[in-house]
């Protein structure tokens, strides 16, 4: 019998398997969620390293790209470049992503500012308590220090 035709009986006698013993076996088992996560990871990934190729793309108002944004507009064009298809405005970002906590944000995952109950602003977090966003008028797509408290994140998946 080879170790992959034992993992039935293997559980059968455990009840359950962890995944360490299945892939000691040559076994797998489905975990769900588990693919969703992992896209979401690929997807995010993606869109960061999107954003970072705009490094110095100016600002302007209700710009999309590829080579002016507003700051959903970046994080629209990230995501859709990425391969994942966002909502236009900030707020409608915040609305549409999986709200998480701060504990809990990964590299790639949206930044959300809000003043009282209004997101006002989005940037991509970059790690090290830093996003990729495109600030106002008359700045560029650049890397900045989170600057404030008042901030939600979101994962897009």
């Amino acid at each position: 019998m080879t170790a992959l035709n034992r993992v039935p009986s293997l559980m059968a006698r455990a009840g359950t398997a962890s995944a360490l013993t299945l892939a000691a076996v040559g076994g797998s088992i489905a975990v769900p969620g588990l693919a969703t996560d992992a896209s979401a990871a690929t997807i995010a990934s993606k869109a960061l390293k999107v954003a970072a190729s705009k490094k110095g793309a100016p600002y302007r108002w209700g710009a999309t790209g590829p080579n002016r944004f507003d700051c959903s507009g970046l994080t629209l064009y990230s995501f859709k470049k990425a391969g994942k298809k966002l909502p236009r405005t900030a707020a409608q970002q915040y609305n549409k992503s999986r709200h998480i906590s701060a504990r809990n944000r990964k590299v790639g995952d949206l930044v959300f500012f809000h003043s009282g109950s209004s997101v006002y602003h989005v940037g991509i977090y970059a790690g090290h308590n830093k996003i990729w966003h495109a600030p106002k008028t008359g700045d560029v797509v650049k890397l900045q220090k989170i600057w404030t408290k008042s901030v939600w994140y979101g994962r897009v998946g």
